[in-house]
């Protein structure tokens, strides 16, 4: 099987991830300002390599996920919702991979009738 050809559905591993980096991301925008100590938040921190980790099993690994993770390091930044931006950025990209491979397809049928 090509690599170029696995693309993710819009199943239950992706619904998963998505549901996960809503809830990682509310908490960690509404709860660990007020629960934690700051940007250097050990607990933030086991968050975002957990959710690193649960997206990668689920998803597979996808460079969106390195911003995002990186991201929560920086001040300010970890108020933004990388992780929900990252899961649905993968999604995005793979529905296009998808198409673009169906049309290939699509296309290259076509031809082969035509000639």
């Amino acid at each position: 099987m090509n690599q170029d050809s696995i693309t993710i559905s819009a199943g239950p591993r992706i619904r998963t991830a998505l549901l996960l980096a809503i809830v990682a991301d509310a908490f960690q925008i509404v709860f660990s300002p007020l629960l934690f100590e700051g940007a250097a938040s050990p607990a933030d921190d086991i968050i975002d390599l957990c959710m690193a980790g649960v997206l990668s099993y689920l998803l597979g690994w996808h460079w969106e996920f390195l911003p995002s993770f990186l991201g929560k390091l920086v001040p300010g930044v970890d108020l933004v919702p990388l992780w929900t931006l990252a899961v649905g950025n993968v999604y995005r990209r793979s529905k296009r991979v998808a198409l673009t491979a169906e049309g290939r397809v699509g296309n290259a049928t076509e031809w082969h009738v035509r000639s």
